[in-house]
């Protein structure tokens, strides 16, 4: 990976950040709006640093909301990188508005999931709506942004990564 694409990734981790100081209120104190940097990686770079950006994104929200669920965010880590990941792979072969739409269900549904069997139901429940919250918005702000920096990348740096 060349120098210029390490800065872009620490530069978009580095918003994720900023982004997971903006919490939304949920009963975990980790949902943030530190996924749109991710997206925003994920378009420009690639599927692999948009995984990385949104694992060590959710990670350091979580570390700054004072890690409620213990070692379980890296769970959580995990699954943002998969889905992050595959949010890159779709909208780097032309499904912008699928890829979007995958990430907000992904995130606000399916990755909630496996807690059903470690906290029940009711902690499902109650975490749905804020997660699917967080999603749209950072799903609305990637949207937005994204078609608006592409051009930007690829005039700085070259064509975008798949």
């Amino acid at each position: 990976m060349k120098a210029r694409h390490i800065s872009w990734l620490a530069l978009f981790t580095a918003l994720s950040v900023v982004g997971g100081m903006l919490k939304v209120p949920a009963p975990v104190s980790s949902v943030a709006l530190d996924s749109f940097p991710a997206l925003l990686a994920a378009g420009l770079l690639g599927a692999v640093p948009g995984a990385l950006v949104g694992a060590f994104g959710h990670l350091i929200s979580a570390l700054m909301g004072g890690m409620p669920l213990g070692p379980l965010h890296a769970l959580i880590a995990a699954e943002m990188a998969a889905i992050m990941w595959l949010f890159g792979w779709l909208y780097a072969r032309g499904k912008r508005f699928f890829s979007l739409t995958v990430f907000v269900l992904l995130n606000g549904l399916v990755s909630p999931a496996p807690f059903i069997l470690l906290m029940g139901w009711p902690f499902y429940v109650g975490m749905v709506l804020s997660l699917m919250i967080a999603s749209l918005v950072n799903g609305v702000i990637g949207a937005l942004l994204l078609p608006r920096l592409l051009p930007v990348y690829e005039r700085l740096i070259g064509r975008v990564r798949a």
